[in-house]
């Protein structure tokens, strides 16, 4: 159902070179790109993750109550992503683990524009 997602930054070369190395690890390349936003995904029928310049020219910010959850197959995945993240200059918003909701394994980050991220997978099916 969802097509693609967009965050915001102030800094497009940093946002980039940050999304190359995280979503790379995914297997993910750019697939649209100009000097206001570029995209990722992982194919050409997959959901694609994009960052830009906001369009109003006014600074971007984050949402409130907003974030973008990136689905892997694993635990060790999880802690690999979030790893990476970190790494990168992300900042911890709760290290991976499992959370209150049986079977559901995550860890969640904020970007170098405070946009915030979770990677997660499910341990066990319902």
């Amino acid at each position: 159902m969802i097509g693609y997602t967009m965050v915001g930054t102030n800094d497009l070369e940093k946002a980039v070179v940050f999304y190359d190395q995280l979503l790379g690890q995914l297997g993910a390349q750019r697939f649209l790109e100009n000097d206001r936003f570029v995209a990722w995904s992982t194919g050409e029928k997959t959901p694609g993750f994009s960052v830009t310049l906001p369009y109003n020219d006014d600074p971007a910010t984050v949402g409130n109550g907003s974030m973008i959850a990136l689905a892997m197959e694993t635990p060790a995945q999880v802690d690999a992503l979030y790893a990476k993240a970190i790494e990168l200059g992300a900042s911890d918003e709760g290290a991976p683990g499992s959370r209150e909701m049986p079977g559901f394994y995550a860890g969640y980050f904020r970007d170098l524009d405070g946009n915030k991220l979770n990677v997660f997978c499910f341990t066990q099916t319902a």
